[in-house]
């Protein structure tokens, strides 16, 4: 059962908000036992600092970043100082049985549904996502840890509409990606301060879940998100060291995926798993982020506007050289290299609309397995025979970590190549049409939206608002001849949200949040200076307000 309010604080743990006293749901009261709180509250007061440190030290970096791009500098290059971990010849540890073979993995929020079907999907691996795919309500996070250990347990049902959900005979192996390190946990007070988000969601799942997955013939699992330098996938190393000393767990239990998603992580690959050597299972292309972080990191640079966000494709400029790479990277060090993303959603209303989405999807799952990947993602169960499909034809082992390649050649200069393209109207109303949807669902504690037959994340948000801001910062032409300006966007955002407004119904857009997500996108958007994340000022608006009880 939950300790009680003064026994915590005693302890210097309050819970605050909607996770205080009578509002905690009994279901949660087995997640937020006092035990379970103390694991966290110690890595809270362990590492809270470190946290604090390499947050900080991003901030210097972008400033630094900042200042080359003024000088027409490149931005960014191989670190000198670890050129020596880049050339010696070292491995990664063993990968388990269950992780062996990943060539489909599915993705999605933590929500019970959500986590039955996608373990019952026949893909490989189900990441399980408490961060873009979930908005960072208490109730969604606490629940989602709810929902977790039951499935651990093979113990999860869930009924709707007269239909009875449960788990197959065979199912998904469970990875776990808790939020970022940016992102913070305002209901939880570790000694007067907030607790990181990070440490939360992986606090709580392996207090909880570490003994009974070994037990089954598993074990607990991570995908790790946003790093943007080997010191921070360090840290996480120490956090993994310091949970399994905690809970009498073996070095190397924990075995942990890093999504290259931020161009620094590029350009730190073989350093990133260096300092996660024991628990390292791979690296993954999360190619929305990395999209939106490439933006984000040229913000001060004129010469690295993107077009529209539909012709940046996988196959060329920085987002090819970065894939190659990063195969090249995890086969050297005897882990796997995970493709993208394909966030189409089966279109069942018009048969050639679908088709072509699935044509696009085999293309681009095709180009991933004949590189060399080992596997991929899919955001959709009706994805799953898609590309098994595809890596089955093409990958008859359990993955392609030991296949002999040439060497890809990747030099620094690549991963800073732009796309070419057009930058268009069309291509500015959707990054506004789909931003602002987005942000009005999430504030409403829905993270993963299904927009325009594509499976929806605060990724998509953020290459929206990024690339507006772009644009406007740049007072770039558009390819019909509009200069972007500020009353052009106001005009756009007028224009789209009534076409939203068609496309939903007046009920619907009336007892939405659609005022404070267009507030929220147009503060983002139009901003002198360009906001490091969306969902930092969006989880302040959708939480606040949280204050202590007195």
């Amino acid at each position: 059962m939950l300790t009680d309010t003064s026994t915590l604080r005693a302890h210097g743990i309050q819970l605050i908000g909607p996770a205080a006293g009578s509002l905690v749901r009994p279901d949660h009261a087995r997640i937020l036992t006092g035990e379970a709180l103390a694991f966290v509250a110690d890595l809270v007061r362990t590492f809270r600092p470190t946290v604090e440190g390499l947050l900080a030290a991003r901030v210097e970096r972008q400033l630094a970043i900042d200042e080359r791009a003024r000088r027409g500098e490149p931005l960014l290059g191989f670190l000198p100082e670890t050129r020596h971990i880049r050339e010696a010849d070292w491995k990664c540890g063993r990968l388990p049985s269950d992780l062996r073979d990943r060539r489909v993995e599915i993705t999605g929020p933590v929500d019970r549904k959500m986590v039955i079907n996608a373990l019952n999907s026949g893909a490989k691996v189900f990441m399980a996502d408490f961060e873009d795919a979930t908005s960072p309500t208490w109730d969604n996070l606490i629940s989602g840890q709810v929902n977790l250990a039951d499935a651990v347990r093979r113990d999860i049902t869930f009924e709707q509409n007269g239909k009875r959900y449960h788990l197959a005979d065979r199912t998904a192996t469970l990875v776990v990606r808790p939020r970022g390190w940016h992102l913070p946990e305002a209901h939880i007070l570790i000694d007067g301060e907030v607790a990181p988000g990070a440490l939360v969601d992986f606090g709580l799942y392996m207090f909880h879940n570490a003994a009974e997955l070994p037990a089954r013939g598993t074990g607990p699992y991570f995908y790790l998100p946003k790093l943007e330098s080997h010191t921070e996938a360090r840290l996480w190393n120490l956090v993994f060291l310091h949970a399994q000393a905690k809970l009498g767990l073996p070095v190397g239990t924990i075995k942990a995926t890093v999504l290259i998603e931020t161009l620094p992580a590029a350009f730190e690959m073989d350093e990133i798993l260096y300092e996660l050597r024991d628990h390292a299972a791979g690296l993954n292309c999360g190619r929305w982020d990395y999209i939106f972080s490439f933006i984000k990191k040229h913000r001060a640079s004129a010469t690295a506007l993107l077009p529209d966000r539909a012709q940046v494709t996988m196959d060329k400029g920085f987002l090819r050289a970065y894939s190659r790479r990063l195969i090249e990277v995890c086969h050297r060090r005897g882990v796997h290299a995970m493709g993208g993303m394909a966030a189409q959603i089966p279109i069942k209303d018009d048969a050639l609309a679908n088709d072509a989405a699935l044509a696009r999807v085999r293309a681009d799952k095709l180009r991933e397995v004949t590189d060399g990947h080992d596997g991929t993602w899919v955001a959709h169960p009706g994805l799953v025979p898609v590309a098994l499909e595809i890596f089955d034809a093409h990958m008859p082992n359990e993955n392609q970590i030991e296949v002999p390649r040439d060497p890809s050649g990747v030099f620094a200069r690549d991963l800073l190549v732009p796309h070419t393209g057009t930058r268009t109207l069309d291509g500015l109303r959707l990054n506004v049409r789909v931003g602002i949807q987005y942000v009005e669902a999430w504030l409403r504690g829905q993270g993963c939206v299904p927009l325009y037959n594509l499976m929806e994340d605060a990724a998509t948000a953020e290459i929206s608002r990024a690339q507006v801001w772009q644009w406007l910062a740049q007072g770039v032409t558009l390819d019909g001849g509009q200069v972007m300006s500020r009353a052009l966007y106001d005009q756009v955002v007028d224009e789209e949200l009534q076409r939203v407004r068609g496309e939903i119904g007046e009920a619907r857009f009336t007892t939405g949040r659609f005022a404070e997500a267009r507030a929220l996108f147009d503060q983002l958007a139009t901003a002198r200076d360009f906001q490091e994340f969306l969902t930092v000022p969006a989880y302040a608006r959708a939480i606040a307000p949280v204050t202590p009880p007195s």
